[in-house]
């Protein structure tokens, strides 16, 4: 069984066992939460919401929250002498998917 569910601003396919990487949310390592924008469930029949599905959610674990790898943003203006370098780290949150329910 599969669903596809919406947090951050992106839509991700998941099943359960996966490890997810996703926007950074609330809360701590080894706490259990419940996501409910549920766009689709598959599995033998396939139920798509919409856009939600009603009373599906997926719930998972948070295996680590950190920061994602380093983002170089490079800016030059040809013939000018001017480069500008700048880094980011986006926050992540690492989940694990513990259940599927439609």
């Amino acid at each position: 069984m599969y669903a596809v569910i919406m947090t951050g601003g992106k839509q991700y396919k998941v099943s359960e066992g996966d490890t997810l990487k996703i926007e950074k949310i609330a809360g701590s390592v080894g706490e259990t939460i419940e996501i409910n924008e549920v766009l689709m469930v598959g599995g033998e029949e396939v139920q798509i919401g919409t856009p939600l599905l009603p009373g599906a959610k997926v719930t998972a674990r948070i295996v680590e929250q950190g920061k994602d790898k380093k983002i170089i943003v490079f800016k030059s203006k040809r013939r000018q002498g001017y480069r500008k370098t700048y880094g980011h780290r986006q926050t992540i949150t690492r989940l694990k998917i513990t259940g599927i329910e439609a």
